[in-house]
């Protein structure tokens, strides 16, 4: 049954001052704007803009199940941008055509660090969905084996950083390879037909080439994977209170439709990534751990500041001061502290 989520004019000037709050002093560059107020039966704003992407199986449970759309009941355009990786969601998210978007932790923290002015509200997953992989029949059987040959990474996502982790522990740095900075799909139909030697790949698309062109993973390290980030521009945030805590309602309601329903999940995904069910069951069941703890927090903390060195040692970012500071200001708890799944009819 569709229903509008009533607001009350003194308590959503309420969050919106306290999230402006939050958002004071960081740096971002940008004028606060004016918070939009809520009447009772409206909403902030008439336009959401959020993404959905393969490696994010809650955002695609949302947009399957039209829960944003029923809660709003067409009093808000949901407009929704399929992301291909962390990357193409930071460019979105930075250039205000998204207003949240689905990234890896490392990711999010990059972007941060370079200035865009994002905040992190919920961690959808733990995913094990990084790996390196060589193509059928190829000789290289370890990482130590890839100095000097052709390796496939989309820059600015997940695989990239686990690719500057899986080298330095095998001693060699991106400097001893010759990276083709390929987007994911782009870097498995390199993979595939022999244009690269190696790809460090994602899910589900990684998962895809070993079920069907046979591919082999040579490293395979879910502690070299940051977590599954929600982030909302700064902006959305303080103008939108009301919407953000929609999403991340929505999101928890996703979390536990996909832990009670793993076949249907998998099903969902098969049908948008244009899987075999086989392969995105694998993907859900074997690779993605969805019953982490929502809350951004100490656990993600530990991961990316272990990560950030290896930023500035790269040169993506420019000091580990920035790095510092991101960490600081990066996580957005109010809305996953005070989330009720059970708004979402």
């Amino acid at each position: 049954m569709s229903r509008t989520r009533l607001l009350p004019f003194t308590a959503a000037l309420a969050v919106a001052a306290l999230a402006l709050a939050g958002c004071a002093g960081e740096g971002s560059g940008l004028a606060e704007p004016e918070p939009a107020s809520t009447l009772p039966g409206e909403w902030s704003a008439d336009v959401l803009n959020i993404d959905f992407a393969t490696y994010n199986p809650l955002s695609l449970i949302i947009k399957d199940q039209g829960w944003l759309e029923e809660a709003t009941d067409g009093k808000v355009t949901i407009n929704w941008v399929q992301s291909a990786g962390s990357n193409k969601a930071n460019e979105a998210l930075r250039a205000g055509a998204i207003d949240v978007g689905s990234t890896a932790g490392s990711a999010a923290l990059l972007a941060r660090s370079n200035g865009s002015p994002i905040k992190t509200i919920d961690i959808y997953s733990q995913p094990n969905w990084a790996a390196i992989l060589v193509p059928a029949g190829s000789s290289i059987s370890s990482v130590d084996e890839l100095k000097g040959k052709s390796v496939a990474a989309t820059k600015g996502t997940d695989p990239y950083f686990f690719l500057l982790q899986t080298l330095g522990e095998a001693g060699l740095s991106i400097d001893d390879v010759v990276l083709q900075n390929l987007q994911h799909a782009d870097g498995k139909a390199a993979l595939e037909s022999g244009a690269v030697d190696a790809w460090s790949g994602l899910d589900p698309l990684l998962s895809t080439s070993v079920a069907v062109a046979g591919s082999e993973i040579i490293y395979d390290n879910i502690d070299f994977n940051s977590y599954g980030f929600l982030n909302a521009t700064e902006q959305f945030i303080s103008t939108s209170p009301d919407l953000a805590q929609l999403v991340v309602d929505a999101y928890e309601k996703a979390r536990e439709y996909a832990v009670a329903n793993p076949d249907e999940t998998a099903a969902i995904l098969a049908e948008v990534a244009g899987i075999d069910l086989e392969i995105a069951t694998a993907v859900i069941q074997d690779r993605t751990n969805l019953e982490v703890d929502p809350v951004p927090g100490k656990k993600q903390r530990d991961v990316l500041a272990f990560i950030g060195p290896i930023f500035v040692e790269s040169g993506d970012v420019a000091s580990q001061d920035l790095i510092d500071s991101a960490l600081e200001s990066l996580f957005d708890t109010q809305f996953i502290d005070n989330a009720n799944p059970a708004l979402i009819d």
